[in-house]
This record gives structure tokens, sequence and C-alpha cells, in this order.
């Protein structure tokens, strides 16, 4: 049995009953106390996050756990009953979905009380056998694995047997909170049992690396399914079903703010609930409280000349590990410091890290690096996590300011906490590769999230180079006068987040920029060429669309229109790249740009609500001059559904008439798509991301209008990008959300709902409730986002990114129902957003599901309780 590293258990516990500390535990830190995150923690994987037990998968759960008693009353409300169309009170929606909750959460009881007892199986023949001659463990050890397991197990069976009959007999006058105040009560086993977890799983380890009878016993324990499952048994290690109560020990909680949140606070429930919550939460803060997360504040400073020439904050991937750095570009040498702990009310200094003399510095190529090292990163469900909670304090902000006039602590603790969580995302988001090397020595790796932003640093420094420059070797007292300057010198003072800048400051646009990049000039030579744009959103710049390659040609002509979302941006940047063919530098570094950069510009972003041409010398290198117009659309006009006047085509008309008039299941241009995308667009770097041009897309769409006998051949010669903006298109111009707006507020409920499976089961009925084109339309779809995801590796598209694409273009609602629940303000936006991508995200990371199974009225329940 192989070893694994098994973090605190107590960690775990406050990361899964409080998320919002999840990033207060990566590795790195910006402030005064050190933003070099030099600290380390054997509990941290190599890119700083949290590392987490190994959990075995759990049984598979029954669609069918006890869905019907005697009197065949299904648990599981009928879509009729429970979240439907009109006639019900917000109360009773709030009852119907606190039955959900409950009902979910018995079946993960079950499952808990399972697992426990395949636990337990094994103990009383180990104590049989610990007195012969040939015991295979000794008692003590026995006691040591199995620790209040017995305890754990009868707490839990007796909560079963207690509340099983009330969900069958379901009455919304029905008390269920005393059953989880006395749940609450006995938690004190569990603080001996996380106690003990450690010794627990250490001595499992050893006894089953010393014998192997224990070893098969431990790698193999049955658990059975529930009871409607016909013999549905799983194979269990003892390691996974040790971390169970750990895991569940939070799961109460959880369920606790859930049925709190449905249940009216004049219903005898209410105060009984809270006194369980309160004992939970006291619960979890005392077996926490030696724990203290560290949390960083943020103050990062920038610079000014001596013969300073550049400076400015940039990630150095040092020792596996991401680290704030301020990099200064002297005259002569490139300095890297960090800033030095200080006292409060000392003086802030600089320390080097190191420095490279610019007569021995060089740029390393692709070709010149042999072995890259791997970059970690934050997955996309953390970054969008990151950009979600800073969007929610925003709005906090902007709250706090209205309702107080003068500074409050409030406004600063809010301030303080936007602070670190922009400076997190700013020091995880980077993956564009910059390597600078010392002739004479070592190799040192930036990470930027801009190609411009590389060029720039390359140019500043070539440029120097070309002077007469004499290598230099700075004495001690030398380097410690140089860095001590360079606190006084910086040109960038802060780092570059929302809130190191003043209140009368711009806070940038949000809506939608519309951009015509028509043509260059000014080139020398023949060259293969393209354009990428980019705007800042979130304090750094990201790569938005991709004009074609023109081919072979001193004058492009582009005349390509693309729509750029803007979060906040003031800055649209444009880079013109020659396309590299050479297939000796293709795909060294995933993040590795080849293509060389014949010349870039950036402008500012204005609310032009009207096409506006610029021309001008946008490119550096050569003179080159780039022509494109531009115009800026509201979220609102932007994104709003208007039913089509034509009912004869299929763009904006409802998908049952499209479908009933094709007596299709699926919309012909549905299926089409999806069919030319996989066909020849599912290994197409950043499909469904890239913006196709906007000209090609109307074509498409004038097209499937009038239903063109052409339209298989259009589609065989369109651009792929194309193709797949066409899909977002239908999807975004439908009358009406597919995912309805009939139930959107439940669809933002159900992924709200922290329980697993009390999650499953609301978010599986909430299908079933949807018409049968919008179902079956939706479960294709799934499935296809599926198989592009699947080819990430080539394509860079996971379902994170597929999520944040088509979320809120199959939930956002019609503008009828965006005016009744829903504010156009740029941060409650950007707020539901976040939503409506985690519901989108949660399908695709469901197992495949069945129309059948889904037809049949029951719960559907959750493998990983």
């Amino acid at each position: 049995m192989a070893h694994k590293p098994f973090p605190s258990p107590l960690r775990s516990l406050i990361l899964e009953t409080q998320p919002a500390l999840l990033f207060l535990f990566t590795d790195f830190n910006y402030n005064t106390d050190g933003y070099d995150g030099d600290a380390t923690d054997d509990h941290k994987s190599q890119d700083g996050s949290e590392t987490m037990p190994y959990i075995d998968e759990s049984p598979t759960m029954s669609p069918q756990l006890g869905t019907r008693s005697q009197d065949s009353e299904a648990v599981s409300p009928s879509p009729h009953d429970a979240l439907g169309p009109g006639g019900h009170t917000d109360i009773e929606k709030g009852l119907e979905m606190r039955k959900l909750v409950l009902s979910g959460f018995l079946a993960s009881e079950e499952i808990y009380i399972n697992q426990l007892e395949a636990l337990l199986l094994p103990m009383k023949p180990l104590k049989a056998t610990a007195t012969t001659s040939q015991p295979v463990l000794t008692i003590q050890q026995i006691e040591t694995i199995f620790y209040k397991i017995q305890d754990i197990f009868e707490i839990h069976k007796e909560f079963y047997d207690n509340l099983y009959p009330n969900i069958q007999h379901w009455d919304n006058k029905l008390t269920v909170g005393h059953l989880f105040q006395k749940l609450a009560s006995q938690l004190g086993v569990y603080k001996a049992f996380v106690d003990n977890y450690k010794v627990a799983v250490e001595t499992a380890e050893k006894c089953s690396l010393a014998n192997n009878q224990f070893q098969k016993i431990s790698e193999n324990l049955k658990v059975k399914g529930p009871k409607d499952s016909k013999d549905c048994t799983t194979t269990v290690s003892m390691e996974a079903l040790l971390y169970k109560p750990i895991d569940r020990v939070t799961r109460s909680t959880l369920v606790l703010h859930d049925l709190l949140k449905h249940t009216p606070k004049d219903h005898p429930d209410f105060p009984l609930l809270q006194d369980a919550l309160r004992i939970s939460q006291n619960f979890l803060s005392s077996i926490n409280e030696e724990i203290d997360p560290r949390r960083t504040a943020v103050t990062t400073p920038k610079g000014e000349a001596r013969q300073l020439v550049k400076d400015g904050f940039l990630v150095e991937l040092s020792e596996g590990s991401r680290k704030l750095r301020h990099v200064f570009l002297f005259t002569d040498l490139l300095l890297c410091a960090k800033m030095k702990k200080t006292a409060v009310g000392k003086h802030q200094q600089y320390d080097c890290k190191w420095y490279i003399p610019l007569a021995d510095l060089a740029f390393m190529t692709v070709d010149d690096s042999e072995s890259c090292p791997h970059v970690q990163t934050l997955s996309e469900e953390e970054i969008e996590e990151m950009k979600m909670k800073i969007s929610v304090i925003k709005s906090d902000i902007q709250k706090e300011k209205k309702a107080m006039k003068c500074q409050s602590r409030a406004l600063d603790r809010l301030r303080k906490k936007m602070n670190e969580q922009e400076s997190c995302l700013l020091l995880h988001s980077p993956t564009i590769p910059f390597r600078i090397h010392n002739k004479h020595g070592k190799t040192y790796l930036f990470l930027l999230s801009s190609d411009y932003e590389r060029s720039e640093w390359r140019e500043a420094i070539q440029k120097l180079q070309r002077k007469d420059l004499q290598a230099c070797v700075l004495s001690s007292v030398e380097l410690q006068v140089l860095t001590g300057s360079c606190f006084k010198l910086r040109t960038v003072h802060n780092i570059p987040v929302t809130s190191n800048k003043d209140d009368e400051e711009s806070p940038g646009l949000y809506g939608f920029l519309h951009v015509i990049v028509h043509s260059a000039t000014g080139f020398k030579e023949s060259a293969n060429l393209y354009c990428t744009l980019e705007v800042d959103s979130f304090g750094y710049f990201v790569s938005k669309a991709k004009t074609r390659v023109f081919r072979d040609t001193m004058e492009p002509q582009w005349n390509e229109e693309f729509e750029i979302e803007l979060e906040g941006s003031q800055c649209l940047r444009i880079l013109c790249y020659e396309k590299c063919y050479d297939k000796t530098k293709l795909n060294k570094d995933d993040n590795e740009i080849v293509d060389k950069i014949m010349g870039k510009g950036q402008v500012q972003v204005r609310r032009w609500h009207y096409w506006r041409l610029h021309t001008g010398s946008v490119l550096s290198l050569l003179q080159i001059k780039v022509e494109f117009s531009m115009k800026f659309t509201t979220r609102d006009l932007s994104l709003k559904r208007t039913p089509s006047k034509k009912q004869s085509g299929v763009f904006g008309v409802k998908i049952s008439v499209v479908t009933k008039r094709e007596r299709s299941k699926v919309p012909y241009i549905v299926r089409q798509c999806i069919e030319e995308v996989e066909k020849r667009g599912i290994e197409e770097v950043g499909i469904y991301r890239i913006s196709g041009v906007a000209t090609d897309i109307q074509a498409l769409k004038a097209a499937f209008d009038t239903n063109t006998k052409d339209i298989l051949v259009m589609l065989s010669d369109m651009d792929i990008n194309a193709i797949a903006g066409t899909l977002k298109l239908y999807f975004r111009e439908l009358p009406e959300p597919l995912l309805t707006d009939r139930l959107y507020l439940a669809f933002m409920e159900g992924i709200a709902l922290s329980d697993p499976a009390a999650k499953e089961n609301c978010m599986m009925h909430l299908l079933r409730s949807l018409p049968d084109p919008n179902l079956i339309t939706f479960l294709s779809l799934l499935e296809h986002l599926k198989r592009v995801a699947e080819k990430e590796p080539i394509n860079k598209m996971s379902l994170h990114n597929l999520a944040t694409v088509f979320g809120p273009t199959l939930l956002r609602p019609s503008e009828v129902e965006s005016k009744a629940h829903i504010s156009l303000a740029s941060d409650i936006w950007s707020h539901d957003v976040m939503a409506q991508v985690q519901v989108l995200l949660y399908y695709l990371q469901h197992p495949p599901i069945s129309i059948t199974e889904l037809k049949r009225n029951t719960l559907y329940f959750s493998t990983d309780v």
C-alpha cells in the first residue's frame, strides 16, 4: 500500500465550512510581512494550494432511495407540485425547497451509515483473533484504528431512524429541528475522533504494510448500497472510509444553513434549527481555534529614475512557487527585489533577490530552453471564484458608501478584503513565460499575463543593450545603496488593483465593445499577418479575439468584426503578429507564443455608442498603421432577448415552435453546428471562446432563417469560429432562455444549496421540470460540450471555460423577467453571471444524465457524499 501523506483534518474542516477562507491557505505573501512566499507548509501542493486526503469514490447512490412509503406517497415532488409555474407563494416554494433539502440529506445519511457499518464489519473478527496465537492486529491497534466509530454509527443510526418516517409522511408543519438539536449536542464524539484521526490513519497504514492479511481487508471493504438498490455494493478502502467522519462533520452545518434559508421564521422549527446551527458552529470553531490562517494585507509600491528606465511588478516562478517581485530596469542592469519585513511605522525598504548586468543578459527562446519547468496554475474554477468574490465585495463597498457619509471601519475591512482577493488573482493569473538568462549563471523565469507586456520589457532591455555596455560587478555596499534607492526612485507605487485607486478614478466600462479590424499598412515585405485584441480586466490584460491569418501580403485587409466583453475595462490593445509555421517551434511549451510581434499599440476605451473610425500609428516596430473602428454597447442593450417578428425563421423564435415545425427533437441549427464543430473544430484552440467574424455569423444566421439549400456547403466552407459563434447567437437570441424564465430563480436557489445530496435532488428535479424540446436540446448540447472538453489539452477549453461561455447564454432571463428580479448594475450582474456559470458547470461535471431515468420522477443523488 503506497504511502499517502494525509493533511491535517482540521484544515480540511475550515476549508469546507468556510469556503471564503480557501485562498488564505495559499502559499504567498505580498506585504511587509514578506510577499516572497518563502515559508513552506507540509500540507501544500506545489502551487500553494491546500492538499486534501485521498478519498475513494463513495458508493453509487440509488435514484430510488425510499422514494415510496407503504401508501405510495413519493418523497420527490412532481414538477407540478414544486417549483412549478404560478399558484405558489414564496413561503410554499420555500417549504418545498426545505423538503428537497431534507430528502437529499436523508439519502446521504443512509449512505454514510452504510459506510460506517462497512468500517465496523472487520472490527469484531479482528478483536477475536487478537487474543489468539496468531493475531492480525493487537487490541491496542484495533482500538486506535476504530476509535469512536461505533459511537458515531449509533448516533447517526438513531438520527436516521427518527428522520426517515417524517420524510416518508411529509407535512409542511412537521418539525425536525429537535432531531438536529440532538445530533448537534452529540458532536463531542467527533472531537475525540478528529483528535485521534491522524494516529488512526498512521496506525492503519503501518499495520497494512506489516501484515498482508490486514492489507487485503483494509483495501477491500464492501459498502452496501441504499435499500432499493438491489445488491449494489461498492469496494472502498479503509483509508477512504476513515476520512468519511471528517467529511461528514461539516455536513449537518451546511444542511442547517440550507434549512434555515428555506424555513419561515414563524415556523416552529426555526428556533430549534437556529440553536442546532449555533451548537454546530461553536463546535467547529472550537476544534479549529488553534489554526490561525495566515492573512495577507497587501501593499506594494513602484519606481522612478536615477537612471531608472522602467520598473513594475512581475510574478517570478522560483523554486516551484509564484512570488510577486518588483523589477527595476536601470541603464546598465536589471534588478529583482522584494519588500523587506519591517516593523510598523518603520521606513519600508527593498531586499535585492538578484541582479544581472545588461551586458551579460540574454533572452531564452523556446529552442534554447530544453527543459521548461511546469508552471503551476490555479484552476479556472478557482480563478472565477476569486472574480466572483471581488464582484461581491465591490457591490458591498458601494452599498457601504451610500449608507455612510464618512469613512467607516466596515468600509476599511471591505477594502482590505478586496485588496487580498485582487492581489491573489494578480499573482495566479499570469501564464506567459518570460525567461531571462545570465550568461555567467542562472536563468530566471517570470510569468506575464500579456504578450504585449513581455514585448515591452524585451524592447526596453534591447534598446539599452544597443549601447556600448560593460559588465559590472557591484560590491555589497554598492548593491545596498542601489537597492536602498529603489524605494524613492520607483515609478510604479502600487499593484494594479481597484483598492489602490482613488474613488474619483474611472471604474472602467461594463458591457460589450464592438471592434472592426479593417486593415494595416507600412510593412516592408510580404508576410503571413494577423492581429489579436486584448482588454484589461481585474487588473490584468486578457486576449479576447484574433483575426484570421492574411497570407503573403504587405497590405492585409481583414475587415473582421468582434464583440468583446468588458469587465471594468479601460484600455484596448492591438498586437500584430507574423504567423510562425515552423513545426519544430510549435507546442514546445503550452503558454509560449512563438509567432513574431511585428508591432503593438493601445487606445483608451470610451463610451462611443456609434461606430468611430481610428487610424493611427498603433504598431511601434515598423511604423505600421492599423485601421479599426469601435463602438460600445451597455450590457442590458446587448443581452436583450427580442422575439423575432418573423415566426418562419429560427432565430428569436421559441424552441418549441421550431421543433414542432421541423418535426424534430432538437432544432436543425443546433444539430448541424454541433456536427460541424465536432467534425473539424473540436481541436481548435479557444473554440467557443474566440470570437468568430461577425459578418460570417450574420451570413449563417440569414441562411438558417431562410432555410437556404446551400447551407451545408456554407457550413463546410465557413471558419469554424463563425459556426461556433452562430450556435452561441442562436441560444442568446431565443425569446426565452433554454432553461426557461419560470425556473430561473429555482436554478439560482438550487445551485446555492450547500449539501451535495440536496443540491443533486433539486437540480435533477429542475431538469425534469423543463419542457421536452428544451430538455432534450440541453442534454444534447451538454454531451457535445463534454466531448469538446475531452480535448482540453489541445483546444485549451475546460469544462469551466465552456460553462463561462454558455452559462449566461442558456440561463439569462428575458427582459421582462430580468426587470423583475435582476439589477443591471455591473456588480450585481457579475455576481448573477457567476451563479449562471455554476449551474451549467454543475451539469457538465455530472455523470451522463439519462432522459429515461430522469423522467421516472424519482430522487437522483450524487455519488460523492
